[in-house]
């Protein structure tokens, strides 16, 4: 990252006063908070890659301003430093490989996709995590009935250690149109039918509306109807992956709304990927988090 950015970033993020607009100044807690108190009916969170002109370190302190608890996707060597802030690792990767494209559909990856999963289960257990993400792999030619049976065969055989310690597995719904060229678990009925199938309370589906939106649209419908199989969601714009405001075509008040009316009570994580300066992209975070605040 240019040392342009990095400064500026950590301008914004100081405890002294900073410019806001053309005329004014404020401290950055004023700023960020805006006398602005979360409602508590969305626990937030927020993915770290699409705000990397921050370290670790930084987004733990925006996290912490802006008045929410919880940073996505944190690896096992990424926990000692959300832990020094008190920040929950809302989902958790793996501390080995993680890929898209050779997950659990594909058996030739079940030998160690089986051992990081057993490794990092106990690890989140004594951290006091729950979430863990999975992936279903690409497709290959594979049908979907191969791949839903490979899929049960693999996680089966670290669900047991997983329902030991209350961890959650989750599969993430990715689209295969634009973002995830032959991604499997691209439909929410196809996702449905494996949590049928494996019978576990402790796998559930990452709800990505983003991707979701773009592969099959009915989104509030869908929730809906399926979310006992839900574990977890994650936000974007679209078309763009942008933030999620009035530029995009989904409106997300209605569908947070949905989400709460279902009875959920776990995360929603904002992954959509902010534009501008690093100024501006946490001011849309910062929108973003309103947005849901339902």
């Amino acid at each position: 990252m240019k040392k342009t950015n990095r400064r500026e970033a950590l301008k914004y993020l100081a405890l002294s006063s900073i410019a806001v607009g053309a005329g004014g100044s404020a401290s950055f807690a004023e700023a960020v908070t805006e006398d602005y108190k979360l409602k508590g009916s969305i626990h937030h969170s927020v993915c770290p890659w699409a705000y990397n002109f921050l370290t670790l370190d930084e987004l733990c302190q925006l996290v912490k301003k802006i008045g929410f608890n919880a940073i996505d996707l944190l690896a096992p060597k990424d926990w000692p430093v959300a832990q020094k802030y008190g920040i929950d690792s809302s989902m958790c990767y793996i501390a080995g490989k993680v890929s898209l494209t050779d997950g659990f559909n594909n058996k030739n990856f079940h030998e160690q996709l089986i051992k990081d999963y057993l490794e990092v289960i106990p690890l989140m257990a004594k951290a006091g995590y729950k979430n863990l993400i999975c992936f279903s792999g690409s497709r290959n030619a594979m049908d979907n009935e191969t791949g839903l049976k490979n899929c049960v065969e693999g996680l089966k055989q670290v669900l047991p250690l997983a329902e030991k310690n209350n961890v959650i597995l989750l599969m993430e719904l990715l689209n295969s149109k634009v973002d995830h060229k032959d991604y499997m678990c691209d439909k929410t009925a196809w996702g449905v039918e494996l949590a049928k199938r494996i019978g576990s309370p402790n796998f559930k589906l990452l709800y990505d509306i983003y991707h979701m939106q773009i592969d099959e649209g009915d989104v509030i419908r869908t929730i809906k109807d399926n979310h006992q199989y839900i574990g977890h969601y994650h936000t974007g714009g679209v078309p763009g992956r942008h933030i999620i405001d009035e530029t995009q075509e989904l409106y997300y008040p209605a569908i947070m709304r949905a989400v709460v009316e279902t009875g959920f009570t776990d995360y929603v994580a904002q992954e959509f990927v902010p534009t501008g300066t690093n100024e501006e992209k946490i001011e849309q975070l910062k929108k973003a988090i309103k947005i849901c605040d339902v």
